[in-house]
């Protein structure tokens, strides 16, 4: 992109991505800002402020863990899939109160994601008041 644009290089790099992302181009999430910018020639900056437009009008939104998505694939988090699980879980009974949580290592095998994806689902679960925490023992659902 090495010619001048009255309207901004980001705009351009945001309608060119819009345009892809129409023809269903991205449709398992938009590569890197890397890729990105290597693709149109720009800084990393640029790439983030077009990103920045495309999710300002609704058309992506970026999922921690993930990257960026298409607003309407209905991607969530690793983490929140998980804590909904386990939500579930425990409200149809699976989990009844009083149950010990598996480990952080067995969850993190089980779901195929990181101990650290487990251990924020599970803390979120414990600010939400499903589970608490006992010292050197382990998680358990707490009685509702």
């Amino acid at each position: 992109m090495s010619e001048s644009n009255p309207r901004g290089t980001y705009a351009v790099v945001s309608e060119a991505l819009r345009a892809q992302l129409a023809e269903g181009a991205y449709s398992d999430g938009l590569p890197s800002e890397a890729e990105i910018g290597r693709k149109f020639g720009v800084a990393r900056t640029t790439v983030r402020r077009a990103l920045r437009a495309l999710e300002d009008a609704g058309e992506i939104s970026a999922v921690p863990g993930v990257g960026w998505q298409i607003s309407s694939a209905g991607r969530v988090a690793p983490y929140e899939r998980i804590m909904k699980d386990l939500q579930r879980q425990i409200k149809d009974g699976s989990l009844s109160a009083g149950a010990r949580l598996p480990s952080e290592a067995e969850l993190a095998q089980a779901y195929g994601v990181a101990r650290g994806t487990v251990r924020r689902a599970v803390g979120e679960l414990e600010v939400a008041g499903y589970v608490e925490a006992r010292q050197g023992v382990g998680r358990f659902v707490k009685p509702t």
